[in-house]
C-alpha cells in the first residue's frame, strides 16, 4: 500500500505543477509552438484564448458548432506545411482536403464545403501545382465536399518553401449527437480505428533524414466514411479526434486535462506497424507521439464498446481497429501506459516535436 500512495503522492505534485496557469515565457517564435505538443498548448491558451475568448473557441475543440436558422453547423480552419509536398500515399493537396474534413467529422459534422488559399513561392513549377489542385479534387470527391471559393497569393524567391496551404471548412450536424470533451467520463473506453505513426514516419523517411527503407505510406483519408456509421449504430460515442500533430499521446493528455479525467492506456494493445516502431525506437520517441492523418481516437461509453469496435472494423481500411484503455477518476489530468511488465509510466505530452512540418 505504501508503494501506491507514494506513486499518487508523484502524480498529484506533477498535475499541481501541470495546471499552473500558461504563461508564454518565449520572447519569439520557435519550431515548438507549431508541433502540437506543450508549448502549442501554451502558445494557444495563454494568447490566442486570452485575445480572442468566446463562447465557441472556450472548448478548444477542433470546430466551432453554432446554430444558424435552426439548423446547428460546423466551422473549422487549417494551415498545411508539410515537407516534402509529396510522399508515398499523398501530397500537401490531399492532405489538406483531409485534414479540414476531418476537424469537422471529429465534431459529428457531415463536411460539406471547403476554401483553399494558396501561397506560392516565385518560381514554383505550374505542373507542381496542377498536381497539387489534382489531388485535392481526387480527395474532395472521395470525402464529399466541394472547393467552393479560395485565394492565391505569389511571394518572392527565397521568401517561401514552394507552396503553403490554408483551408476552411463548413459542416452540418444532422444527428442529435453532443460530441467533445465534456461528455467524457470515468469508465468510458478509448478506441483507436487502426496502426498509430504511419503518417509522420511516412514523411520522416521520404525527407531521408534517416537510412531507413520501409514499406509505409501516409494514412491521410477521409474519416466521415468512418464515424458516420459509428454514429449511426453506436448512440454511446462521446468524443471523436483525429489524433495528427502530437499523435494520440496528445489527444489523450488535451482531453484529460479538459475533461478532469485520467486515461489508463495498454501498451500491448495499441497497433503499431512494426516499420513504425523500429524507426520510432532509432528516433528514441514513442509511436504514440508520432502524427497521423487518418486515424480515429473514439471515447465511448463502457457498454458501447463492443458495438464501436464492430462499426469500426465493418469500414474497410480499419479493420485493425482496437481498444487501447481507459478513462478513469483517479489522478486527473495524467495519461499512463501500462507496459507489458505490469508496471505503469506518465505519457505526457512533447514540448515541441521531433518531426516538424508533418502536415
Amino acid at each position: 500500500m505504501a508503494r501506491v500512495s507514494d506513486e499518487q503522492q508523484v502524480l498529484d505534485r506533477i498535475e499541481r505543477a501541470r495546471r499552473r496557469p500558461a504563461h508564454v515565457r518565449d520572447e519569439r517564435i520557435t519550431m515548438a509552438h507549431g508541433a502540437g505538443g506543450k508549448a502549442t498548448q501554451t502558445l494557444v491558451e495563454a494568447l490566442f484564448l486570452e485575445a480572442f475568448r468566446n463562447p465557441l473557441l472556450a472548448p478548444l475543440e477542433d470546430q466551432a458548432i453554432f446554430t444558424v436558422g435552426g439548423q446547428r453547423l460546423a466551422f473549422t480552419t487549417d494551415s498545411f506545411v508539410v515537407s516534402p509536398l509529396f510522399f508515398p500515399g499523398g501530397t500537401i493537396g490531399d492532405l489538406a482536403v483531409n485534414g479540414t474534413a476531418n476537424d469537422l467529422a471529429v465534431g459529428g459534422a457531415r463536411p460539406l464545403y471547403l476554401s483553399a488559399g494558396f501561397v506560392l513561392e516565385e518560381g514554383f513549377p505550374v505542373d507542381d501545382l496542377r498536381r497539387i489542385a489534382s489531388a485535392m479534387a481526387t480527395a474532395a470527391t472521395a470525402a464529399g465536399v466541394s472547393v467552393v471559393t479560395g485565394d492565391t497569393k505569389v511571394v518572392q524567391r527565397g521568401k517561401g518553401d514552394g507552396c503553403y496551404l490554408t483551408t476552411a471548412g463548413v459542416g452540418i450536424v444532422e444527428r442529435d449527437v453532443t460530441l467533445g470533451a465534456a461528455t467524457v467520463r470515468p469508465g468510458d473506453a478509448v478506441l483507436v480505428s487502426g496502426p498509430i505513426g504511419d503518417h509522420g514516419t511516412t514523411i520522416m523517411l521520404a525527407r531521408g533524414d534517416l537510412d531507413l527503407a520501409a514499406d509505409l505510406v501516409s494514412d491521410t483519408a477521409s474519416l466521415w466514411p468512418l464515424i458516420d456509421p459509428l454514429l449511426a449504430a453506436v448512440p454511446g460515442v462521446r468524443c471523436l479526434r483525429d489524433a495528427t500533430r502530437g499523435g494520440v499521446a496528445s489527444v489523450l493528455n488535451e482531453l484529460a486535462r479538459a475533461s478532469g479525467v485520467a486515461m489508463l492506456v495498454r501498451d500491448a494493445a495499441v497497433p503499431v506497424d512494426p516499420a513504425v516502431t523500429g524507426a520510432a525506437e532509432i528516433l528514441g520517441i514513442d509511436p504514440m507521439h508520432v502524427a497521423n492523418e487518418g486515424v480515429l481516437v473514439a471515447f465511448v461509453a463502457p457498454d458501447a464498446a463492443d458495438a464501436a469496435l464492430a462499426a469500426l472494423r465493418s469500414v474497410e481500411g480499419s479493420e485493425e481497429a482496437a481498444e487501447i484503455g481507459e478513462v478513469r477518476a483517479a489522478s486527473p489530468g495524467q495519461v499512463l501506459i501500462e507496459t507489458a511488465f505490469g508496471g505503469r509510466r506518465i505519457l505526457d505530452m512533447l514540448v515541441g516535436d521531433p518531426l516538424p512540418r508533418i502536415c
